[in-house]
């Protein structure tokens, strides 16, 4: 059996190097990474702390926004999903193991019947508790491995890896699975998100949507170049900060 992937601790630069692997298949581009490092567009941006009670807020266009909290969401049955993991800089992990719940039956069970979305919703865009956002066209965000997750790997997340709750999108690049999930907006029509047109409108790994505008191909390179100094950075400002604390994430 091959052995899991590192999702916890600290990892090497070889182990973050995105390898040929030699079982399976890979999506177009993609090549296996040992561990699963925190990345993401400011990678020395530290990891914002968990709140207290944390809750999930559905805004845009809906007749009435709408607070989700822990409670609520318990009362959706818990889903587990095994997945490999796509980072659009071409390095993916292998079955990582999410639980949580599916969001279409969030959207289903406590979304529409609560917040009841106006105007024939098209897209939902996550946002993070740092700003961060993406979006997903409605029939994208509600496929049946969508989660809501709050577990890595059978254990609660981390900071590292976007605690309280992320947004988990296996068919699509991990720009898509938003940390830190703090919103939920309802949209009539594409909205605006991070990046402009850095990320595609859709973001699906197996057409290598890397980019809105430049071809995924062209990108593999560039973006491979970029891996092992952004997580090298990150798990630097995650080490200061955890020392600063006293304490391990």
């Amino acid at each position: 059996m091959a052995d899991r992937p590192k999702v916890d601790g600290e990892y090497t630069r070889r182990e973050v190097w995105p390898r040929r692997g030699d079982e399976g298949y890979l999506p177009p581009g993609q090549r296996i990474s040992e561990a699963m490092p925190r990345f993401g567009m400011r990678p020395g941006l530290l990891a914002p702390p968990i709140p207290d009670h944390p809750i999930l807020t559905i805004a845009g266009d809906v007749a009435e926004k709408t607070i989700l909290d822990l409670e609520l969401l318990s009362t959706v049955d818990r889903v587990d999903v095994t997945a490999d993991f796509h980072c659009v800089t071409t390095w993916s992990v292998r079955d990582l193991r999410w639980g949580g719940w599916r969001l279409r039956d969030v959207w289903e069970q406590l979304i529409v019947p609560n917040a009841q979305p106006v105007g024939g919703a098209t897209h939902l865009r996550a946002i993070s508790s740092d700003r961060y956002s993406a979006a997903l066209p409605i029939e994208d965000a509600l496929a049946d491995d969508v989660l809501i997750a709050d577990r890595l790997e059978g254990r609660p997340l981390t900071p590292f890896h976007g605690a309280p709750l992320r947004l988990v999108t296996p068919a699509h690049f991990a720009y898509k699975s938003v940390k830190h999930l703090a919103a939920l907006t309802v949209h009539t029509s594409a909205p605006k998100a991070s990046g402009g047109s850095m990320q595609h409108p859709r973001g699906r790994v197996e057409h290598e949507e890397r980019h809105g505008r430049i071809p995924g191909r062209l990108l593999r390179w560039p973006y491979r170049l970029l891996v092992v100094p952004t997580a090298m950075r990150a798990q630097r400002a995650s080490g200061n900060a955890s020392r600063s604390l006293g304490a391990t994430s």
